[in-house]
């Protein structure tokens, strides 16, 4: 599992970008994450996708689509 990068969503709570793997297969992971309060630590939440990698291009140019409206 690789975490590209964490955006705050402030609440204790990020959106967390990474690659992970499930029964052998690479997905990229959009999920929230939480701050647990009795240990600090970082959890996943069932908030979030999964891309598997056949839908990595679509996925891609589906957000690009909406930034360029966003933006």
């Amino acid at each position: 599992m690789a975490v590209i990068k964490d955006l705050d969503k402030g609440a204790g709570e990020v959106i967390r970008i990474e690659v992970s793997e499930y029964k052998g297969q690479k997905y990229l992971n959009v999920r929230v994450w939480y701050t647990d309060k009795n240990s600090g630590e970082l959890k996943p939440t069932q908030k979030g996708v999964a891309i598997k990698p056949d839908h990595y291009q679509e996925f891609i140019q589906a957000v690009t689509s909406a930034g360029a409206q966003l933006l």
